[in-house]
């Protein structure tokens, strides 16, 4: 059982971003400093960089934001700042992008979903109609189509992640998913606030998960699926 950085993320050399992890220890501390370097990089006034190619209708772009060079936005796309997208990424139509947002290199937003604050590494992928938020996925981590990180509890207090006997307080009532490098959530799958999923490890299609999920683990629900004779409806127009 373990929340620190080097278990979760171990190929930070696809991050493109200096001495980010500086003095990080705790992967749940990564959403904290990408606050920091945003407010002092990028929220800065006239920061205002987008090098993307793109397809269709301009994207609605507020707020202060760097987009990197070989990167492609699609029509209906709309970031609000202060966000960094780095290099050959693909943003699909419709996704939202949400301040205090880090993509990393080569990574994938798919149609209509929304980050919000979230960091992403190297070739991270998120698919269609899916949400992410307060969120860290690792290097080619995947969050499939539909898929939600719920990042608030109902009574608003602080995220927890229980270890064992141990309750470790994340620091915000805003906390979402820790996805580890090439871990995978699938289509529609769910995880409370303030799980962590170890590296190569898959959550299957509707799945709900919570707390600690170790690496190279697969997790899903026990299914019984029933069939039974039906009567001929002829449905109307």
């Amino acid at each position: 059982m373990s929340t620190k950085l080097d278990y979760y993320f171990q190929k930070r050399d696809k991050f493109p971003i200096e001495n980010f992890f500086d003095g990080i220890s705790e992967a749940y501390e990564i959403l904290h400093k990408a606050k920091i370097y945003l407010k002092e990089h990028i929220a800065e006034p006239g920061v205002k960089e987008n090098y993307a190619e793109i397809r269709g209708d301009a994207p609605e772009l507020y707020g202060n934001y760097f987009i990197g060079e070989g990167t492609v936005i699609y029509n209906g796309v709309t970031v609000i700042g202060p966000v960094y997208i780095g290099k050959n990424c693909e943003i699909m139509p419709g996704a939202v992008i949400r301040p205090n947002t880090i993509i990393a290199d080569g990574c994938s937003i798919g149609h209509g979903s929304e980050l919000k604050h979230c960091v992403l590494f190297g070739g991270a992928k998120i698919a269609s109609l899916a949400f992410a938020g307060d969120s860290v996925l690792g290097a080619s981590a995947r969050i499939g189509s539909g898929a939600i990180t719920a990042n608030r509890k109902f009574d608003q207090t602080n995220a927890v992640l229980k270890l064992g006997e141990t309750r470790i307080d994340l620091g915000d009532s805003f906390f979402g998913c820790i996805l580890g490098d090439s871990a995978r959530l699938g289509a529609n799958a769910v995880t409370q606030p303030g799980t962590h999923i170890g590296p190569y490890s898959w959550i299957f299609p509707l799945t709900n998960v919570r707390g600690f999920v170790p690496a190279r683990k697969r997790v899903y629900h026990a299914h019984k699926t029933l069939m039974e004779e039906n009567a001929v409806v002829e449905l109307k127009p």
